[in-house]
């Protein structure tokens, strides 16, 4: 079965391209000198075994990064980025991850600890491994590297070859297997970057005596002993080694084989006949000390090409491909980072012949560059991963000032826009919040929309769909139409008897003169009938004879949307209560944009000093929204006496807005607990009526420290999706995680944390 053949002669070279690709990383947890951390895998994560995104591997410290498959290399990259970083956020702030393969500072034995995992059968092969192999060659750490075609593509295959399409997929997946294993030390050629370690490591006193590019992937790595002999050269030859060793005891189970490559779609070996190998897992790649998760996207995207030539070209002689590929691989782990190796030749040829599969499958003009470079670093070893480490190494021979200052740098990136995760940074806060949440429990994610924020959270067999961090399937469809449009958010809360201003809707200017009379010198405020975010609302807290200031706020209003609001202004505080499936779980106070006075600088010079926090951007991809210099402020600031280049005395706080919203510049303050119960039963009461699960409730109130008595209060607005990462992160005052308690309504079923 010629596959490059049935690909072009069959017009296959889409299906082809199409692969699913997942990482799976390994590092230990350290301490800030370098030592391993010899705290328990942070509970924070809920039971191990069951978070598909953090795991352990064989020791506590040992944390296991998982990324669910994804179609691409950005993608994949991405789902690590996001699991990476909210590992390094929940870790202890003491703690850091290895970015190496092997430790530079090794405990003693005793002071590992096995990982406790929940099943006892699981600690005990981990027990049964330390008696036979020791503790410290599992203290390695890789990248696993899992590879599928695409089905369509093997069902093309068995429809156009009348083969079983079982058969096909072993086939194809055996001979991948065979060609990796000839052509891996052009792999760990490029990607080796474990040159040393500590004198124990080497147990038995037999060490090499030079640097070398992987000892990972060498015989002094985590390796069988070398009578393990298992042979790829038919599934059932497979199978008949591994039970074969199994049965007479030289290994405990078929997990026990630790190659390079490894089957994977069935819970044992046996059934690959009958079911079909489903991908592939590559075992073979040493950390990158130099990318912030292990590996980098281009490179990746190199394995990706690689793997895919060499289901495309035939094999040159199956029957020498393990065992020239096993001496091929062992020369190359041990000879000097710096050194050529014999096998250049052939290494370009088969660089070239994946250029070849670039162009033929119509790829990208960047693929041929990062192949060429790759030639290039063939020919020139000290331009590899390995060379460049052992570099920076013999700078001061100190392996842990190399690893800690990369750690500490990796740790402090990841935490620099605490509030955010970079890997989604295009998302909304909300929607970020809820994916980090979400990633810490064990809940996958999947990202459908990005620019609408549309996601897809499972669970086992429980699928939810969220919009916008907190839309979800609990409410109903009418909840929101009710909440956007503000006239009828009214009506229907007056018709339960909650107090609501009174006031006037209206279409025009003219409309609006024609009731200026009948406000003239009252408190009112003018908005927009269904806008969202704060856009577009003048208050005039003490009323205005100015039909001139009055007009100018009647047509920003229109400007957001064809009809607007004229209602009375109630006096008092404005809070915002977040409600959400019956309770009222957090109560924010939002102060107008403001600045305040150094009697020095202008009112203009405030602002920019106070929107150049790095807690302030879009209120999107920021918790606090910049300040805004327009029309509005400068009309505020003049009910105040004042102008954009005023000095404002020390002290003296001068509010640019009357609105306290934070997307039009506002603070935000917790008061969740320093509100009367009856004022969180009200907002309770509100989104009820608003047939709502999720709902920010907006109230004026005098002072929440006083029971509610039915006229200390009036009610601004209902959110049918309030923002939530105000409260997450607020300007001042506790935080209230808001993403958990959506987690917690949309599964019940897991003990969210």
């Amino acid at each position: 079965m010629i596959i490059r053949d049935l690909i072009k002669d069959n017009n296959l070279e889409e299906i082809f391209t199409n692969v699913k690709i997942g990482l799976e990383k390994e590092g230990q947890r350290i301490l800030k000198d370098g030592t391993i951390s010899k705290t328990d895998h942070p509970k924070v994560f809920g039971v191990r075994h069951e978070n598909p995104y953090i795991q352990t591997d064989f020791a506590e410290s040992q944390v296991e990064l998982i990324t669910t498959p994804e179609n691409s290399e950005k993608s994949v990259l991405r789902v690590l980025n996001a699991v990476h970083e909210v590992t390094l956020k929940n870790i202890p702030a003491n703690e850091f991850i290895w970015p190496l393969s092997i430790p530079a500072i090794l405990p003693d034995e005793k002071d590992i600890r096995v990982a406790q995992f929940e099943k006892k059968s699981d600690v005990e092969y981990r027990e049964y491994l330390v008696e036979k192999y020791g503790k410290y060659k599992q203290m390695v750490s890789g990248i696993h590297y899992n590879f599928q075609l695409d089905d369509k593509f093997m069902e093309k295959i068995s429809e156009i070859t009348k083969k079983d399409l079982v058969r096909v997929k072993n086939e194809i997946y055996l001979k991948l297997a065979r060609q990796f294993i000839r052509y891996q030390w052009i792999l760990i050629y490029l990607y080796g970057a474990s040159p040393l370690a500590e004198d124990k490591y080497f147990t038995n006193g037999i060490k090499p005596d030079h640097y070398v590019r992987s000892l990972r992937t060498s015989r002094f790595g985590y390796v069988n002993d070398d009578d393990i002999k298992v042979s790829y050269s038919s599934l059932e030859k497979y199978i008949e080694d591994i039970t074969g060793y199994v049965k007479n005891g030289n290994l405990i189970a078929e997990k026990e084989f630790y190659s390079s490559v490894r089957f994977r779609g069935a819970d044992t070996i046996v059934k690959f006949p009958k079911e079909g190998i489903k991908y592939m897992e590559f075992r073979l790649f040493d950390l990158n000390p130099f990318a912030p998760f292990g590996i980098l996207e281009k490179d990746i995207r190199f394995v990706h090409l690689f793997l895919k030539t060499l289901v495309w070209l035939d094999e040159v002689n199956k029957e020498t491909s393990e065992s020239l590929g096993y001496e091929y691989s062992e020369n190359v782990a041990l000879t000097h980072p710096y050194e050529n190796v014999p096998y250049e030749e052939e290494g370009i040829w088969l660089l070239s012949q994946m250029k070849e599969l670039v162009k033929e499958l119509g790829l990208f003009d960047n693929d041929i560059k990062l192949i060429d470079e790759k030639i290039d670093e063939l020919q020139n070893p000290k331009n590899t991963l390995g060379a460049k480490l052992l570099a920076e190494y013999e700078k001061d021979n100190n392996m842990s000032r190399v690893g800690i200052e990369l750690a500490e740098k990796y740790k402090e990136e990841a935490l620099r826009e605490y509030y955010s995760l970079s890997a989604f940074a295009n998302m909304e806060l909300s929607t970020q919040a809820v994916i980090e949440d979400a990633i810490k429990n064990g809940i996958k994610v999947d990202v459908i929309d990005e620019n609408d924020q549309f996601i897809r959270l499972e669970n086992k067999d429980h699928i939810e769909y969220v919009k916008n961090g907190n839309m979800t399937s609990k409410d109903s469809y009418i909840s929101p139409l009710i909440m956007e449009n503000k006239v009828v958010t009214k009506k229907v809360l007056a018709e339960k008897g909650f107090r609501v201003p009174k006031g006037y809707e209206v279409s025009s200017l003219d409309e609006a003169i024609q009731k200026f009379n009948y406000i003239k010198n009252k408190p009112i405020v003018i908005k927009p009938k269904s806008t969202n975010f704060g856009l577009g609302i003048t208050i005039f807290k003490n009323g205005t004879n100015s039909l001139e200031n009055y007009s100018k706020a009647v047509e920003f209003a229109l400007k957001e949307d064809k009809d607007i609001l004229i209602e009375e202004f109630i006096e008092g505080i404005e809070y915002r209560f977040f409600v959400i499936e019956g309770k009222t779980e957090a109560v924010l106070l939002r102060v107008p944009a403001n600045v305040v006075g150094d009697g020095k600088h202008i009112i203009r010079e405030l602002v920019e000093i106070k929107n150049s926090s790095p807690l302030r951007g879009d209120a999107k991809k920021t918790p606090l929204k910049k300040i805004e210099l327009g029309e509005i402020e400068k009309l505020q600031l003049a009910e105040q006496g004042l102008n954009f280049d005023s000095i404002l005395p020390e002290n003296k706080v001068a509010y640019l807005r009357e609105n306290s919203n934070i997307s039009t510049g506002g603070d935000s303050v917790d008061k969740t607990d320093a509100v009367h119960e009856s004022y969180k039963k009200l907002a309770v009461e509100i989104t009820d009526a608003m047939m709502a699960k999720v709902c920010g409730v907006d109230l004026i109130i005098p002072d929440i420290t006083e029971e509610i008595n039915g006229e200390n209060y009036g009610v601004i607005e209902a959110n049918f999706n309030p923002m939530m990462m105000m409260h997450i992160y607020p300007h001042s005052g506790k935080s209230r995680r808001l993403s958990l308690n959506v987690l917690k309504m949309l599964f019940p079923e897991r003990n969210i944390k």
